[in-house]
Parts: C-alpha cells; sequence; structure tokens
C-alpha cells in the first residue's frame, strides 16, 4: 500500500461539477490501494474576489484579519470534496491547514513553513479516512492563522508528502505537464517527460506558473518525486526528480518568461561601503524580493544602481527606496514598470560555451532591446519590453530548436 499526496489546484475545483470529478480520481487512487492525502487551493477565482472584497471594505485590511479572510477559499474546497466523496462512499474528513499540523511563521500573506505534526493526519489515515487538507494555510506559534502567499497549496501538498515520506506528490492542474515554453503563447511548445529539480526551480522561479518554485525547493531538499499532470485528461504529465534522463538531447531545457517586472534606478549614488546594504535591508524586511542588480562602473565615486523587483511590489518599494537613496546622497529614482524577463535554462549550458551569443543572437535579428542580463549558471535571463515577450518566447524556442524535443 502506497501513500500519495495529490494537490488539486483552483481551475480543478472550480465549480460542483469539477469538484465531483476530482472526487473520482480521489476515489479511484484510494480503490487502487492507496492512502491518500489531498490538498485543494480555493474554487476557481475565490482568492482574487476575496482580496477585492477585503479593499472594498478597507483600504488597508489589517494582515491578520486578511490572512484569515483569505484561507476560507481554502476551507470551503476541502469541506465540499469531502462531502462529495462521501457521496461515493468513501470516507473522508477534511482539515484546515491548522488541524493537519501545518506550523508556519508570523509572516502574513508570505507565511515559511517551520514545521509539520503528522499526527492528526496519519491518525485519520489509519481510521481509513481520505484526508483532505485545505492548502495555502498554516498556523503560527501564536495560534494565528497564517497565509503561504500565491502558489501556497503547492508548498502545503510537497511540504506534507515530505512530512509523511510519501511515495509521490501529484500536482494536478489544468494544463498536461511541463513544457518547453507556456503552450498558451507556444503551440508548438512539447510536453517534457521529466525533468531535474535544478532546472524546474529555474524555470518556476523565473516565470513558469505551473508549479509554485518554493514547492519544487522543497521537493528537491527532501528528495520527493513530483508529478505534474492536468486533472482533466489521463495524458501521464511530466516526472521532476533528482535525475533527470541521461538520453542525448539539447542542452536548453525550456524558456521561461514574467510579463510583470518593474525596474528601479537611483541615479548618482556615492559610491562607497554600506549603501547597498542601506538600500537593500528594508526591502528585505518588507519581504520584497530583488531579482537583477546591476551597478554601474563608479565615475568620480558617484554610479548608477539599477535592480528589478515585481511590478506589484513597485509602489511599495519605492516608498522605502527614496527615502533611503536621499539619505545617503543618491541624485534621484526613476522606474519602469513595463518590462518583462524572458529566460532560457538547461543544465546542459553549463560549462559549454555559446549559449549566451545565440540567445542574444536571436533576439537581435527580432529586433528585440536587451536592457539587463542576469545569469546563474544554468540559466541566462534578459530583461526587455513587455511588449516583446511573445516574440522574445517564440524567437528562442526556435532558435534552441526546442520544438524537436520528445
Amino acid at each position: 500500500m502506497a501513500l500519495i499526496v495529490q494537490k488539486y489546484g483552483g481551475s480543478s475545483v472550480a465549480d460542483a461539477e469539477k469538484i465531483k470529478n476530482v472526487a473520482r480520481r480521489v476515489a479511484k487512487a484510494k480503490d487502487e490501494g492507496n492512502q491518500v492525502v489531498v490538498v485543494v487551493s480555493a474554487m476557481g477565482h475565490t482568492t482574487d474576489n476575496l482580496i477585492r472584497l477585503a479593499y472594498q471594505i478597507s483600504e488597508q485590511p489589517g494582515d491578520r484579519e486578511f490572512d484569515i479572510l483569505l484561507s476560507t477559499g481554502e476551507v470551503v474546497s476541502s469541506t465540499l470534496l469531502a462531502m462529495a466523496l462521501g457521496n461515493l462512499g468513501h470516507k473522508a474528513v477534511s482539515l484546515t491547514g491548522a488541524q493537519a499540523g501545518i506550523h508556519t511563521d508570523s509572516s502574513y500573506s508570505q507565511a515559511r513553513i517551520l514545521r509539520v505534526d503528522t499526527k492528526r493526519v496519519v491518525s485519520e489515515l489509519k481510521r481509513g479516512n481520505i484526508v483532505i487538507v485545505a492548502g495555502f494555510q498554516g498556523v503560527s506559534g501564536k495560534r494565528d492563522i497564517t497565509t503561504l502567499g500565491r502558489g501556497g497549496s503547492d508548498t502545503t501538498a510537497v511540504a506534507l508528502a515530505a512530512s509523511l515520506g510519501a511515495e509521490i506528490c501529484q500536482i494536478y492542474t489544468d494544463v498536461e505537464g511541463i513544457y518547453t515554453a507556456d503552450p498558451h503563447l507556444i503551440p508548438e511548445a512539447k510536453k517534457l517527460q521529466e525533468i531535474g529539480y535544478e532546472e524546474m526551480l529555474e524555470l518556476a522561479t523565473y516565470g513558469a506558473k505551473v508549479i509554485h518554485n518554493r514547492a519544487v525547493e522543497l521537493g528537491w531538499l527532501y528528495n520527493v518525486p513530483i508529478l505534474v499532470a492536468s486533472s482533466f485528461s489521463d495524458s501521464p504529465g511530466t516526472i521532476i526528480r533528482k535525475e533527470a534522463s541521461m538520453e542525448v538531447r539539447n542542452k536548453v531545457s525550456g524558456i521561461a518568461h514574467d510579463a510583470s517586472v518593474a525596474k528601479i534606478t537611483i541615479i548618482g549614488v556615492p559610491d562607497h561601503p554600506g549603501v547597498a546594504a542601506a538600500i537593500f535591508e528594508p526591502l528585505a524586511r518588507a519581504n520584497i524580493s530583488i531579482d537583477t542588480i546591476v551597478q554601474n562602473i563608479s565615475i568620480n565615486n558617484i554610479t548608477d544602481l539599477t535592480f528589478t523587483v515585481a511590478r506589484s511590489d513597485l509602489l511599495k518599494a519605492m516608498s522605502m527606496v527614496e527615502p533611503v537613496a536621499k539619505s545617503v546622497g543618491g541624485r534621484e529614482c526613476v522606474t519602469d514598470s513595463t518590462l518583462a524577463k524572458v529566460s532560457i535554462v538547461g543544465t546542459g549550458m553549463l560549462n559549454t560555451p555559446g549559449y549566451a551569443a545565440r540567445m542574444f543572437r536571436a533576439l537581435y535579428q527580432h529586433g528585440i532591446n536587451i536592457q539587463l542580463i542576469a545569469t546563474s549558471e544554468i540559466r541566462i535571463t534578459c530583461i526587455i519590453s513587455e511588449d516583446r515577450v511573445k516574440d522574445a518566447v517564440r524567437a528562442l524556442h526556435q532558435a534552441f530548436e526546442l520544438e524537436k524535443e520528445t
């Protein structure tokens, strides 16, 4: 008897009929002799609707109450799925994140999982129940409800799989697996049969929306195989695991893009020790992630410092950066909120020359200007104009012949 964890996204549980479809899939896994733990997201656009409602009530909803409000969406999904399974003759119990033992820090809206106490889940499994856990949420040391941020249900599922010693974590969504590029953008994109954790982490971090990067990171850390597949078909999906195939293939696995990038440039910054720390430490305390950072060559001990943030964080970031920049002697701050990033990812690029040149040539041939460049050992990212994203992804997909992948 295997223990498996399944996760169903918002599109998979968007209405009553889809919840019944999920119940049939879960029941089938149980009938095959497995112990089954299921993590669910909120139905459809419930979370967006709750956010909208909160801001109709208050311009600045309190962090604690905001998290309690958002956590209700997943509770609705989990209880309805338990009811649907009951109608199919299966014993099922729904648990909130707190009841399932998901313990987090106190960072509202972006909480991190500290530990998972599996006693309640294990107890329910021993009773023969299918356990349905509300994703995206946990409980702090002060017993307050916290939420894990966008994609948090993926993180919940992998954390549970790791803590329970599950054989696999199955992430079910509205696409049939991991593709060489977004199939909504590039119809000829090919589905990958498998991909390594490291490549998937880079793809997820730099724009691939099919699974959250924190979930991939957890899977990698605890060596939990992750299946990404569709809840609407029986397609085999894509396995994310430690050892990817060793067959000869294209050294670029995929193209990721993110069309919601903003750039902040602090002009005329004194070039002396401590300035960068003064600028970036307040952003870190506010949980604002910084991506690409570029500092120009200093002239007369004066330089320009440029970095990117998520577009949704721009106003908050600027409210912190402007006073700090002024205090350290910076001349002015300018922004651009019309940017995007496009990345090529592949472990095969490691220590292999020519990939950056090939990427830059492809973008140049399509008249796409590169504003900033960032790299890791297995990734090259270019910051470009938002209105050229589709052209850039298509150009790179063709340049690296990813449509020929099998």
